[in-house]
């Protein structure tokens, strides 16, 4: 794993932590404050899904579910050994089952993808080996026609990720390798499925250097089922942003994602690669654009995960930065841009009771967006904390 690797960056605590202003206070709210211990695990780095009026995700060690009035039930505790273990990525509602994967266990201990029931039976449908088949999936799953997707971030041909498929009976196949250069390296994110094609990110690779590392900032990529990949986009440190960890989302053609650094040089965010994060858009023909550089702590800086379309806007979460908070850094936003780069600051995290360092995106049920942090709790102990699951009003 590369030194920026998502969530070693959430675990490092910061001063100028602040509260969220009144009015922005009176639409965040603390569904479910997770324990470390007695509801089997905590410090979320995944969002929710939603299957029906129930929301699911997951922890390293946890699969569980939620109401929106914050009822909590533990599906299943991750046993490591062949059951698989560090659960990095959120899940997908298919049929009669939940589907994810694990960056660890399975019986070669390099991850497994597993089905889960909304009573909790849970299924290891395949266990990478770790050599040609991929390795250390970090990324979800997506779900084409009945057959699922998703990119493993080591294993391969070149032990640079893949992409690869699924059946749900678990006969794998490595659509593509990545060769760890300019066809991009280290797959963080879940595809998309657009026309027939997957289009994805990887957070390393493409053409040129980035920071000294002859990795590069990461690509936009396209691959066919057949295996014919693209590079739509590479990355360059500077202006263009770096190391996208979020996949994309596809919003009247035109695709949308966040990267974690990159966007310029600014006082808060020159190390380690110029600028605080980006809002890029892309078209399937490889045209890309900046939409937002996020310039400081009070927009909100460093987004790890993927973004939301509602009514026309891009809803999103930063893991740092928060409303006048000067020159520290504080624990977070929920922010919204629209497609012309129009940002706003909706919601700015505190430091404990209502959560803090988001790192995953939003989804929404009825009139309020859902979503996780890495830490905060509204129980006695002091911070940092398990982590929450909250919800923000929409207007």
């Amino acid at each position: 794993m590369s030194m920026f690797s998502i969530g070693r960056l959430g675990g490092v605590l910061v001063g100028g932590l602040v509260a969220a202003h009144p009015a922005q206070a009176a639409r965040e709210k603390v569904i479910y404050s997770f324990l470390g211990g007695s509801d089997g695990s905590g410090a979320p780095t995944t969002g929710v899904v939603t299957r029906g009026l129930t929301l699911y995700g997951t922890t390293a060690g946890t699969v569980y579910a939620v109401t929106a009035a914050g009822a909590y039930s533990l599906l299943h505790t991750f046993r490591g050994g062949n059951d698989g273990s560090g659960a990095q990525a959120g899940l997908i509602s298919v049929g009669d089952r939940l589907y994810g994967t694990t960056e660890y266990g399975g019986a070669g201990n390099a991850g497994t993808v597993f089905s889960i029931t909304p009573a909790g039976i849970e299924n290891v449908v395949y266990a990478f080996k770790g050599t040609s088949d991929g390795g250390e999936p970090l990324g979800g799953l997506i779900d084409v026609g009945g057959t699922l997707y998703g990119t493993t971030s080591l294993g391969g041909a070149n032990f640079s990720g893949t992409v690869f498929s699924v059946t749900k009976t678990g006969v794998e196949k490595v659509i593509y390798s990545f060769k760890g250069g300019s066809d991009g390296a280290t797959p963080f994110a879940n595809l998309l499925s657009v026309g027939g094609t997957l289009y994805g990110t990887t957070k390393e690779g493409g053409a040129g250097a980035c920071i000294g590392l002859p990795a590069g900032c990461g690509t936009v990529f396209a691959v066919t089922p057949a295996g014919t990949e693209t590079v739509l986009h590479a990355f360059q440190e500077g202006g263009d942003g770096a190391f996208p960890t979020s996949g994309l989302i596809n919003v009247g053609g035109t695709l949308y994602g966040t990267t974690q650094y990159g966007g310029g040089a600014t006082a808060v965010c020159s190390v380690p690669v110029d600028g605080c994060g980006t809002v890029y858009s892309i078209t399937t023909g490889g045209v890309e654009a900046v939409i937002y550089s996020f310039q400081n702590n009070s927009t909100g800086i460093y987004p790890l995960g993927a973004l939301l379309e509602v009514g026309g806007k891009l809803y999103g979460t930063t893991s740092f930065g928060g409303c006048d908070s000067g020159n520290d850094t504080g624990v977070g936003t929920v922010f919204s841009v629209t497609p012309a780069g129009a940002e706003k600051v909706l919601y700015c995290f505190g430091m404990n009771s209502d959560g803090y360092r988001p790192a995953a995106g939003l989804t929404k049920l009825g009139r309020k967006l859902y979503g996780t942090t890495q830490y905060g709790t509204t129980q006695s102990e002091p911070p940092p904390g398990w982590g929450t699951v909250f919800s923000f009003k929409l207007r």
